[in-house]
């Protein structure tokens, strides 16, 4: 009989567990080992054994007072061995290598239970996160990892809600139906709503007869997986619990056509605001652009507005511009902001809204998204609302040399004062935002807040700046972008900004760098995602002149 044992280099917290549970097994079963067992660590316990207890036992024929202690050591051990783990797992993930990932949890089935700082969710939510939009099949296969996520389920991944919510919002239909099989859904009405099952549905509304928000995103849901005559059904089915909704939708658009406005635009915050403010909230952001193109700069990819219907729509509805609707307005100067249409944020800020009294300010990625693609000339009307923090990233991002200076020592080295204080740890950048840049870049470091002043400038074709910065540390092949790391000649592609380009090819910028999505040069990206064949030679003649 084994009365004390040494935990392994690498002990597995599931493997403690379980033994945990055997022991508790054996006891039911009157083996006397285990009881004796038991009664040498706990004399005076009773029989059976609690998994409690039962775990109390495990931890101290380990030598250890109790299970927290115990636990705390074994993640001590991991640590840093399970974090590079799954680091590696998360590459092949990425990669969507099968056998890889199946190496890595066979040799670490902590993985199963594993989930990333600052974001609850595990392996099986990165396989199953989507980079966008999923309901196109071929997006979902660029998007998704399917075949990861199939693997994980097998082996035990711990299925969080959020990650079937999070299929259900990109919408990746492939996934659904691998969850469904699975026996991992929720069996909700929404989820119904999605698979496309109306009997389902007709069951489930005879169960949630007064169940207004419930059968209110049920619908929304219906719409975005464009499942038609379950939309009708439901929307029937909210208008007879609330009538008023009736009576704006029949005496304006009509049902089908309210119904068809969802299905293509698919409103947001209909569960919160309902349906009919969804509805409007829609319009006034569809007045302020549509995309449109693609053979012209990005600052002119623009596509058609409408600014007199954007204000009747802003009049009418008055309460659009009440404090409750506060991150709605801050989300219309966000899109507007980042499409350079600086006459919409005016037209909106005339009318008084919230906001403008709003102390703090609301959180927001405004100035962010000016600077990130080229629309300086709103900044003066968004300092209404947010001052430009004075940090290395917005001095170089605004052109201003002389307080980038003031950011480097006599000997050229930085002196930021607390890299907290600057870009992407600004105070005005929301927090989801900055979890967002840690999972993607790492943690903040000098560097970083370096090379996001060397991008924005460039971007904002302030290249002497650049060049102050390239000289004081900034690094050239950064892989800094505005949505997952590629480098800032990708970034300028969408720009068309030739000048800039040419500016980081004559400073000998690896023109070779891939980005983490797509694994493209930015000559694939001009090719195949801007369509534009001119720069795409550009890029190719450039690179030839570079390696000579």
């Amino acid at each position: 009989m084994t009365t004390s044992k040494s935990l392994p280099p690498r002990p597995s917290l599931e493997s403690l567990r379980k033994q945990a549970k055997k022991l508790a097994r054996d006891i039911d079963a009157r083996d006397t080992d285990a009881i004796a067992r038991a009664q040498l660590q706990l004399p005076n316990i009773e029989l059976p054994l609690t998994q409690r207890n039962a775990q109390l036992v495990i931890a101290r024929e380990y030598g250890f007072a109790g299970w927290q202690e115990l636990t705390a050591e074994v993640r001590k051990r991991l640590g840093n061995d399970l974090e590079q783990a799954a680091a590696q797992a998360q590459s092949a993930i990425h990669n969507n290598d099968v056998e890889r990932l199946k190496q890595l949890l066979a040799e670490y089935p902590a993985l199963l239970s594993w989930h990333d700082v600052g974001a609850e969710r595990g392996l099986l939510g990165i396989a199953t996160g989507s980079y966008g939009d999923s309901f196109n099949s071929l997006s979902e296969q660029h998007f998704t990892r399917a075949d990861c996520a199939e693997l994980l389920i097998d082996v035990g991944a711990v299925v969080i809600p959020s990650v079937c919510e999070e299929i259900l919002s990109s919408r990746a239909r492939g996934l659904l139906q691998l969850f469904q099989r699975k026996g991992l859904l929720p069996r909700t009405l929404k989820f119904f709503v999605a698979l496309g099952d109306i009997d389902a549905v007709r069951t489930a509304l005879d169960e949630n007869v007064n169940d207004l928000p419930a059968i209110t995103e049920a619908f929304t849901s219906a719409c975005s997986f464009e499942h038609e005559s379950i939309a009708s059904l439901l929307l029937d089915e909210v208008i007879a619990r609330d009538p008023e909704l009736g009576a704006l939708i029949d005496g304006s658009v009509g049902r089908p056509t309210f119904a068809r406005y969802f299905i293509d635009n698919r409103p947001g915050h209909a569960t919160e605001l309902g349906l009919w403010k969804a509805f409007v909230m829609e319009h006034v952001k569809r007045a302020v652009y549509s995309w449109s193109g693609s053979e012209t700069s990005l600052k002119d990819r623009r596509g058609d507005s409408d600014l007199p219907a954007f204000v009747e729509l802003l009049q009418r509805e008055s309460w659009l511009l009440g404090e409750d609707l506060v991150e709605f307005q801050t989300e219309i100067i966000q899109r507007a902001a980042l499409q350079g249409r600086g006459e919409f944020i005016t037209a909106l800020l005339d009318l008084n809204p919230a906001i403008l009294r709003r102390q703090p300010p609301p959180t927001s990625q405004a100035i962010e998204f000016a600077f990130t693609y080229a629309n300086t000339d709103v900044i003066p009307i968004l300092t209404r609302i947010w001052p430009v923090p004075d940090d290395l990233p917005h001095a170089a991002a605004m052109g201003n040399l002389a307080r980038v200076k003031q950011w480097f020592d006599d000997s050229g080295a930085p002196a930021l004062g607390g890299i907290q204080n600057h870009y992407p740890s600004s105070p005005y950048m929301p927090k989801d935002r900055v979890a967002e840049s840690s999972r993607q870049w790492g943690p903040l470091t000098q560097q970083h807040v370096l090379d996001v002043a060397l991008a924005w400038s460039v971007i904002n074709s302030h290249l002497d700046v650049a060049d102050l910065l390239l000289q004081h540390g900034a690094d050239i092949n950064t892989t800094w972008s505005s949505h997952e790391p590629a480098s800032i000649l990708h970034e300028l592609v969408w720009h068309r900004n030739y000048e800039a380009m040419q500016f980081l090819i004559d400073r000998g910028i690896d023109m070779t760098i891939k980005d983490h999505r797509w694994n493209s040069t930015a000559q694939g990206w001009a090719r195949y995602a801007a369509n534009d064949e001119r720069m795409a030679h550009w890029l190719e003649e450039a690179e030839q002149q570079q390696k000579r």
